[in-house]
């Protein structure tokens, strides 16, 4: 069996929200780098299928991903929300990439063709809702994997664990009325979205937050993890553990 199978396409980098917008093609780049460095030369490389709108909606509401769907710009740029949260001619198959790159990883994990996935796509999704973008997030890929692991592959329980310097109050919302998923966050706090705290518990103590100060250092956010997330995330013993990585707080 193959270690890790890497799902990526092109696209990914067509998804421009704007010159100065801080989600840029050069962070999936950097990644991209990393990864076709000689430590990671043995592993798989596939490219990303297109997601479906039936995938797109085991977590988004119909009307929202159609509204989507309709104003998907064929030039120019056409904003979701604020201003945050921009779309450019090429964000509608990036964004169905991150989808179908991550429901591909569930089918690979799930039918045992590797031992995990990683997904090197954008643009990002944890702070999208079920019915709105934000926080540069259109569809919330992470989430979408959870659910698609749960209705196909009718798996019980199913686990999301997100660290990242913001909350991701789309999956918290997502999954707060559903016990058969299970979210877990690290994040700083207090801070944009302003969702996130430890009181903030789901519909069967499914959601568990671990908000953390600004400027913590590594010994602190491990011994958070390890007393407050972990402990919790092997009570509910999930099937699958789908990793919302978020690499924000890193030095580069």
């Amino acid at each position: 069996m193959t270690t890790t199978i890497i799902f990526s396409h092109a696209a990914c980098l067509d998804h421009r929200p704007g010159p100065d917008h801080p989600e840029s093609p050069e962070r999936l780049k950097v990644v991209l780098r990393a990864l076709q460095s000689p430590e990671f030369a043995a592993l798989e490389w596939r490219d990303a299928p297109m997601g479906t709108l039936d995938q797109v909606q085991l977590i988004h509401d119909q009307a929202f991903v159609d509204a989507v769907a309709e104003i998907a710009p064929q030039r120019g740029y056409v904003p979701l929300d604020a201003g945050d949260t921009v779309m450019s001619p090429g964000s509608w198959e990036a964004v169905m990439r991150c989808v179908g790159a991550a429901c591909a990883g569930v089918d690979a994990v799930i039918n045992a063709q590797a031992r995990n996935a990683f997904c090197a796509t954008r643009p990002c999704g944890h702070h999208a809702e079920p019915a709105r973008a934000m926080g540069f997030c259109i569809f919330n890929q992470a989430a979408i994997a959870a659910a698609y692991a749960h209705e196909v592959h009718k798996l019980e329980r199913v686990a999301v664990v997100d660290f990242d310097v913001h909350h991701g109050n789309g999956t918290q919302a997502a999954f707060f009325s559903r016990p058969e998923l299970f979210y877990a966050s690290s994040h700083q706090s207090p801070l944009y979205p302003g969702t996130g705290a430890a009181s903030e518990t789901g519909v069967n103590h499914n959601i568990v937050n671990v908000p953390l100060p600004r400027g913590c250092d590594s010994a602190l956010f491990r011994a958070r993890i390890e007393s407050d997330m972990l402990p919790a995330v092997r009570q509910f013993s999930p099937q699958l553990i789908v990793i919302s990585a978020g690499f924000d707080a890193h030095r580069l």
